[in-house]
């Protein structure tokens, strides 16, 4: 793995074997950078979201870049993207070719990522377990955020005709483009749902970490939801012209996939994992992001790459080495950090350390 002009790293490079890696070091010295790095090895802004000038080292002439060698079950890939300057996009590269797309790079690893600023997902606002939804959904079809994206930029075209009162048969053709990513967006949702459900229903037995029960809230109050694409966006095309009015006078939308709520409860208690402890959650957490790992590898043949910043400190021992050991069932590589070793003592020779200082990485062994 290659960085430059990446966060706090001005240049730096890591050569890994198959084992996890561990990464400490004192806070501030980029760990969390790193792993964002590697989040930007898929589609989307990655692990914090950020707009892809904001990852550019400060001061550097240079645009930012990552790339890295992935060993896949076909040989070894040569994955890289970066700034590219001028337009605040980013270009990818795969085997020293342009791609066609940013999601060209999930035909050949797919990033699963859990950050202290999730802790809080299921008792915070539904826009966080939306967004934590779609990127599970991403990591199965991988076209999944750019259709987000997109529904959300034809969205506020129509929130901004009816705010001028703009013609109604423009209105409809742009309620006609809402409905078909919005039908796609639902559509994904439920059937990644679905196969997730299933697949956390076959290991309800083991107690290493709570089971959760997921469900969407209705994505219409008062009427039956098709199930077919095309009886979905008449449906949703329908309910938009009735409700232009509505909508106007609220300044937004009112009805979408954009309102929709993931319910998560914790299927050993049947309680709402809002209602858990700040240490169920977190463990009803990690076990739901074990699963998607689990059905990512059974669904397209990819072991995700995990990425678990600072996840071990607030796990007792039993927990931790149950972690582990989940992580060596899935058969891939996992990066973790904290900053603390003792944390990590149950991986072993499971594992390679890498200490993180200003930007500078040192393998420890």
């Amino acid at each position: 793995m290659r960085l430059s002009a990446f966060r706090n790293y001005t240049a730096a490079a890591l050569d890994l074997d198959a084992r996890h890696v561990v990464l400490t070091g004192p806070n501030g010295a980029g760990k969390t950078n790193l792993l964002e790095a590697i989040s930007l090895l898929s589609p989307g802004r990655g692990l914090r979201r950020a707009s892809f000038d904001m990852v550019q080292a400060q001061g550097a002439e240079a645009s930012w870049a990552v790339a890295a060698t992935i060993e896949t079950y076909s040989g070894p890939v040569d994955i890289g993207t970066g700034g590219n300057a001028g337009d605040g996009a980013r270009r990818v590269r795969i085997n020293g070719a342009n791609a066609r797309s940013v999601e060209a790079m999930s035909d050949y690893l797919r990033v699963l990522w859990l950050t202290p600023a999730m802790d809080g997902l299921f008792s915070g606002p539904a826009g966080d377990r939306r967004r934590f939804l779609d990127r599970l959904v991403t990591t199965l079809i991988p076209g999944h955020s750019a259709t987000v994206n997109d529904f959300d930029k034809i969205m506020r075209q129509r929130n901004r005709l009816l705010e001028d009162n703009g013609d109604a048969h423009w209105l409809a053709a742009i309620e006609t483009q809402m409905a078909e990513t919005a039908a796609a967006i639902h559509l994904a949702r439920t059937d990644s749902l679905t196969h997730l459900q299933a697949l956390i229903a076959q290991s309800l037995s083991d107690g290493s970490f709570p089971a959760a029960q997921l469900a969407l809230t209705p994505l219409f109050e008062d009427r039956h939801e098709p199930v077919s694409s095309a009886d979905l966006e008449t449906a949703l095309i329908d309910i938009w012209r009735q409700t232009r009015a509505l909508d106007r006078a609220a300044g937004r939308t009112t009805v979408g996939p954009h309102r929709v709520d993931l319910e998560v409860v914790h299927a050993q208690k049947a309680m709402p994992a809002m209602l858990g402890s700040t240490g169920e959650q977190k463990a009803l957490l990690i076990g739901l992001v074990l699963a998607h790992a689990r059905l990512v590898k059974q669904r397209t043949g990819i072991t995700p790459f995990l990425l678990l910043d600072e996840i071990a400190a607030h796990l007792d021992p039993d927990r931790r080495r149950a972690l582990f050991d989940a992580l060596d069932g899935l058969g891939g590589q996992c990066f973790l950090t904290g900053t603390d070793p003792m944390l990590f003592e149950a991986l072993a020779d499971r594992s390679q350390a890498i200490l993180v200082r200003g930007g500078r990485l040192h393998p420890s062994d």
